[in-house]
């Protein structure tokens, strides 16, 4: 949400300090940090986040509600008058100072960051953060992970809660990492930090619910290339998905971008929206599939291979399109000769926004001839063949030609 709808104007000054506390509560906290929670007049927190900083406080104590939005309102209430919001760790490092930003204009804020839980476990283990991928699952689907385990990288994973080094060990087993190794940090930074070393296939035990993961990724798993083209046997599908090559020319043809939103219309297997997924985490996929078959083949699909954010709407476009977030991309693969589905994902469509749409029957190419006619655009013919036996030697067999047209809307 905008601020201009959050936050009035002008600003009152800094009323709203935001302090990081780690395990080690008040001892770990500055002189300033100490006495900006002192001079509150409201502080908010989590349960474990106000018993730590308890001796300080002198103001009113709230707990956030749930659900954890409605909190935000209760922040704004107080505008202008000294408040302050306890965070684990670095208040913008997967922390409520990220939702708190969208809400209160960060020059009204008063931030004090800890150590992150990652910064606290490369200084226990000597790894460089620079060179280890950060990742945080809590609250969030383990399957994140599948896009990171690649042989020999390194990764340090923030969890939910005492289930989630299992559940990611379960993952490496699932993936053929079984023989990595996972290093559980515990309640770093307090009285309580435990730091045990595992296998991932004999990871056994109980752990704290705060706990960090630092992961080195070993076993013959296949990962999961970087570049576009998954092989098709990588996807549960009833023969309705887009072909590897064809699919890597269609993803580049719709260019992904950081933060963009593709519709994938008519998905199918949901393999471009998964793949348009894979290319960037803050990319967004509405998956749009009429066949309850084929939705649940995208629900597997988009869990398994680590895209489960994957948005989907079972129904027939266009009536499933309306009231749907306006795209920046939309690809078309399937349904797209039916009456209004093409007209109806041109007006969606965003002002610079790219349409690619393929065609392998009739019907479609000749849609696609009359909007490259009217509107424009690029259209490509792609035809490939592949080396299969002919009795006991090798011929080309040809595939079924697709046509292909992409546009960019003015």
């Amino acid at each position: 949400m905008p601020l201009s709808e959050t936050a009035p104007a002008p600003s009152t000054g800094k009323w709203l300090s935001v302090i990081g506390i780690g395990e080690d509560g008040v001892a770990g906290l500055g002189e300033r940090a100490k006495r900006l929670i002192a001079e509150a007049g409201t502080v908010f927190g989590g349960e474990r986040h106000l018993e730590l900083a308890h001796t300080l406080t002198k103001g009113e104590v709230v707990s956030w509600p749930k659900p954890f939005d409605a909190g935000m309102a209760l922040v704004r209430e107080r505008r202008g008058r000294k408040t302050c919001v306890l965070a684990s760790g670095d208040p913008f490092c997967h922390g409520v100072g990220v939702t708190l930003a969208r809400h209160v204009p960060i020059e009204e804020m008063d931030v004090i960051p800890a150590p992150s839980a990652f910064s606290l476990a490369a200084s226990r283990l000597g790894w460089a953060l620079h060179d280890t991928e950060t990742i945080s699952v809590h609250g969030k689907p383990v399957s994140l992970l599948r896009p990171h385990l690649h042989p020999n990288a390194r990764l340090l994973v923030l969890t939910s809660d005492e289930n989630g080094p299992a559940q990611v060990a379960r993952l490496l087993g699932q993936t053929g990492f079984a023989q990595s190794r996972v290093t559980v940090l515990e309640a770093l930074g307090g009285e309580r930090e435990k730091i045990t070393h595992h296998i991932a296939e004999s990871l056994a035990g109980s752990f704290d619910a705060l706990n960090l993961l630092a992961i080195e990724v070993l076993g013959k798993g296949s990962p999961l290339p970087f570049a576009p083209g998954l092989p098709d046997d990588a996807f549960a599908h009833d023969h309705q998905i887009t072909k590897r090559s064809i699919r890597a020319l269609t993803l580049s043809a719709l260019a992904p971008r950081r933060g963009e939103l593709l519709w994938d219309v008519g998905a199918g297997s949901g393999s471009i929206g998964i793949e348009w997924m894979l290319c960037h985490p803050s990319l967004n996929t509405i998956a749009i599939e009429p066949r309850a078959d084929r939705a649940a083949n995208i629900r597997l699909n988009a869990d398994t291979l680590g895209a489960p954010g994957l948005k989907l709407v079972e129904g027939r476009a266009p009536d499933a399109l309306a009231g749907l977030p306006t795209p920046d991309a939309i690809f078309i693969g399937g349904g797209g000769s039916e009456s209004g589905v093409m007209e109806a994902a041109i007006v969606a469509l965003r002002s610079g926004g790219r349409l690619v749409a393929n065609a392998v029957t009739l019907e479609m190419e000749a849609v696609l001839l009359r909007e490259h006619a009217t509107r424009g655009g690029e259209l490509q013919r792609i035809q490939l063949a592949r080396a299969e036996g002919v009795g006991t030697m090798t011929g080309w067999r040809p595939a079924m030609p697709v046509t292909q047209w992409s546009w960019v809307k003015p």
